[in-house]
């Protein structure tokens, strides 16, 4: 291969491939799935009704959206063995090095496990899709002493993941904001993890070793830890009115604050929008505001700061909202990424349908640096 090809740090904005179900458009801050922009998706649907878009390329029916939410309730237990492994998992395990080995264990105990045809793949999706939120909160629940819930029926994704956190079921507020949480999280293209996901399946493995893949990239804390630092940045200000000296003596340092600017939008992101509200009235509705204020805070310091530079100021992330939201839901911070998981099974299980459905091995090229022309010596005298 010649020396000329071309060659992008990171890959950045290099096209990939093509694929139906997501459009990020940084430029312009616009996310959209399979042709619904995501505000239009946030307030109108659930998360059900996305997951559905995103393997079928439609929003459903009302016979098809039940059947759908049939087929979830039907799968959400956890096989009984492979739960007898997981409460054998070592105690200093982290929720994502648990979840990685969690769902790769799923996949020995799939009725399908073998069947690499369409509708077991289908099957597969759909079963690992209704598990995910199971496992998450079956591991929080054993590294506490207590034993794991069985899922309701009734209660939906959302639901059911804070009833098997807790053991109540949650009000009608608490739902509806992890279910927009989930809806906005469902998929993002080409993100590390989806990409992931496509290579790893791209050989023709299983349904299951693609998510395992997808799950071990989003654990990296440059991919789906942002959200975590978010909150440990709010809760070291502490108060809506030290936000500023921290953040100020922050950028002064050099140091990024997480959650605000993103590498693709250059433009808000979209996703920021409905999270803000959505943390917004759950402080509203908790009267636990001191969260919602500091975000507030952060992004009005940060804003200021960089101005002053006469730097371009940055707007919050999908992450940076997404913090105070599971915080005061609940959701212990280190489960904030296998939160993320658990929305984002519903993009990377349409991402693998899609790569199985025209499918050619990924293989890019590398630019060779290093040495030519070498001769072995003797080992003994090197």
């Amino acid at each position: 291969m010649a020396d000329d090809k071309e060659f992008t740090e990171g890959l950045e904005d290099v096209v990939a491939g093509k694929s139906a179900i997501c459009d990020v458009n940084g430029k312009d801050g616009k996310l959209i799935y399979s042709g619904y922009d995501i505000h239009d998706l946030a307030q109108h649907t659930t998360f059900e009704e996305v997951v559905y878009l995103l393997w079928n390329g439609r929003l459903p029916n009302r016979d098809e959206l039940t059947e759908l939410n049939a087929q979830l309730d039907a799968n959400r237990a956890i096989p009984a063995e492979a739960l007898e492994l997981i409460k054998r998992f070592p105690k200093t395990a982290t929720p994502m090095d648990a979840l990685r080995t969690a769902v790769s264990l799923l996949g020995f105990y799939d009725p399908d496990h073998g069947d690499e045809s369409i509708e077991a793949n289908r099957r597969k999706a759909i079963r690992v899709t209704a598990q995910i939120g199971t496992i998450v909160a079956a591991l929080d629940r054993l590294r506490k002493g207590e034993e794991p819930l069985e899922p309701k029926a009734g209660l939906g994704t959302a639901g059911n993941f804070l009833y098997l956190l807790s053991g109540v079921e949650p009000n009608a507020t608490a739902t509806k904001a992890l279910d927009v949480a989930l809806v906005l999280h469902a998929d993002h293209e080409l993100n590390a993890s989806t990409f992931a996901a496509r290579v790893t399946v791209a050989t023709l493995t299983d349904l299951y070793s693609g998510v395992t893949s997808a799950v071990g990239t989003l654990a990296g804390p440059l991919h789906g830890g942002a959200n975590i630092n978010v909150m440990h940045l709010l809760e070291k200000i502490g108060t809506p009115d030290k936000a500023e000296a921290v953040v100020s003596g922050m950028l002064a340092e050099g140091k990024k604050i997480p959650g605000i600017g993103h590498r693709v939008y250059r433009a808000l992101d979209p996703r920021a929008v409905s999270l803000r509200e959505m943390s917004k009235q759950l402080a509203e509705a908790t009267g636990e505001t001191k969260w919602f204020e500091m975000s507030e805070k952060v992004q009005e310091a940060a804003d200021a700061a960089l101005a002053a530079k006469g730097k371009t100021t940055l707007k919050a992330n999908v992450d940076f909202y997404s913090a105070s939201v599971y915080h005061v839901l609940g959701i212990p911070t280190d489960l904030f990424t296998p939160v993320f998981a658990v929305s984002r099974i519903a993009g990377w299980t349409a991402h693998i349908l899609e790569q199985y459905g025209n499918n050619r091995l990924i293989r890019p090229r590398a630019i060779y640096i290093g040495p030519r022309d070498l001769t072995v010596v003797p080992i003994d005298q090197r």
